[in-house]
């Protein structure tokens, strides 16, 4: 009998490791002691109220910060002090809950600055693998639209496709889902799990709560910058201390 993807994914060294993580701003701690992995193929969820330290989180892996305690490993190696830059070289992609895209840019133009410099493509090959990732997120009709100018659903289309433009092995998805209609959040979790399928790993901050439960393999909550549960979805949600921290209710 075949290995279902969940324990394929469980046998294998993880993707990410992150090892006791602390960050403060002054007197101001935002995470204290934070460990968990991901390993290939999995997508973790991440939940948390508001100043909870989600997207503090997202920082020190990407590199926007440096921790003040604990350490992260990337695909077995650690990654000390290297920048932004040289860890989206290394397969580390994301997304911003505000998209930041190159409104001056097309649509095309802001993948190919992805794909040339943080995926290290050769002109030629950035080229075909943008129009690629243009029809994978639905923009390939917008591919000569000024970035600008874009509807929101296609601006958070556009990060994802930015991010998917540096061919990462981990993805960072923060909020995606955030603002946009019923519909639209249904179109864009198929977009997700789509890129799940392709085999990208996930960690994945979301409000929108039914977003994150149809792609989620795990979930992790945090409050007050410390991880208060991690394991299966329903079971997270379901948990009373939970329903208490991020929904507000009473057991």
């Amino acid at each position: 009998m075949e290995a279902s993807a969940n324990e394929t994914a469980d046998s294998r060294p993880a993707l990410l490791q992150a090892v006791g993580l602390g960050k403060s701003f002054g007197a101001n701690r935002v995470l204290h002691d934070v460990s968990f992995d991901v390993r290939p193929g999995e997508v973790l969820g991440i939940l948390g109220p508001n100043g909870a330290g989600k997207t503090t989180l997202f920082n020190l892996i990407s590199g926007d910060l440096r921790p003040n305690s604990g350490t992260i490993r990337f695909d077995g190696a650690p990654l000390g002090k290297e920048p932004p830059f040289r860890r989206a070289q290394l397969g580390i992609g994301r997304t911003y809950q505000i998209p930041l895209p190159y409104d001056g840019m097309t649509t095309f133009e802001n993948l190919l600055v992805s794909a040339s410099f943080a995926g290290r493509k050769s002109e030629r090959a950035a080229y075909d693998y943008c129009a690629v990732v243009l029809e994978q997120c639905e923009l390939g009709g917008k591919a000569n639209q000024m970035a600008g100018t874009l509807t929101l659903l296609d601006r958070k289309r556009l990060e994802l496709a930015r991010a998917l433009a540096s061919r990462p092995k981990l993805l960072l998805l923060d909020e995606i889902a955030g603002g946009l209609t019923d519909e639209e959040g249904k179109d864009l979790v198929n977009l997700v799990r789509r890129i799940r399928d392709q085999g990208v790993t996930i960690v994945w901050i979301e409000h929108v709560l039914h977003a994150l439960m149809a792609v989620a393999d795990r979930v992790m909550v945090l409050d007050f910058g410390e991880k208060i549960i991690e394991g299966p979805p329903r079971q997270v949600i379901e948990d009373p201390e939970v329903k208490r921290v991020y929904m507000g209710i009473e057991a």
